[in-house]
């Protein structure tokens, strides 16, 4: 990927969250593409439905992110998790199980352009955008859910990361895993 190639240019996105300020934020940021809003679920349902997104960029809380995941993911839209309040280890594995390429922090709203168009990139060239978002910022989510926070979901994380993706074995076990059956994911 050269330093001048923008593959945020041309591309049609959607960006949903709830707060105004947030919205006008990422237009301003991903100026190259053209970039659709919604401030709730409803109008981005609707959104996903009638529109061939390149990419949706979905608040986790208040616009029922996951549940636009699920669909964005359905009509074969790539999907990043942008989020402040649900910046945990379950709400990242849940966006990686239910099929986000990436799951970023508002803290890095001014760095968005940058992140997203690598993540394109990386996409685009047929490499991991998982393992591109744990080289730039694994250190982030350390120092936020502490040093050992994958400790708790060690095979999970062990599987993952042996190619940055689920691997058909872990999501037969996941479909079969009671506390996540029960939680409907």
């Amino acid at each position: 990927m050269t330093k001048n190639t923008s593959f945020l240019k041309g591309k049609h996105i959607l960006a949903v969250d709830d707060e105004w300020d947030v919205i006008e934020t990422i237009q301003e940021i991903l100026d190259p593409a053209k970039v659709d809003i919604a401030q709730d679920y409803e109008t981005a349902s609707e959104m996903i439905l009638q529109t061939r997104y390149d990419l949706a960029i979905l608040d986790i809380m208040g616009v029922r992110g996951i549940k636009l995941l699920e669909e964005c993911v359905r009509r074969d839209i790539p999907a990043v998790m942008l989020t402040a309040n649900s910046l945990n280890p379950e709400s990242l594995m849940e966006s990686i199980k239910k099929g986000a390429i990436s799951y970023l922090s508002k803290e890095h709203l001014s760095d968005l352009d940058t992140l997203i168009n690598d993540l394109l990139g990386a996409r685009n060239e047929g490499k991991p955008t998982w393992k591109l978002l744990f080289e730039k910022l694994g250190s982030h989510f350390n120092l936020r859910f502490g040093k050992n926070w994958k400790e708790n979901d060690k095979v999970f994380w062990d599987d993952f990361e042996k190619n940055w993706e689920i691997s058909k074995g872990i999501q037969e076990r996941l479909l079969h895993d009671q506390n996540i059956v029960d939680k409907g994911i």
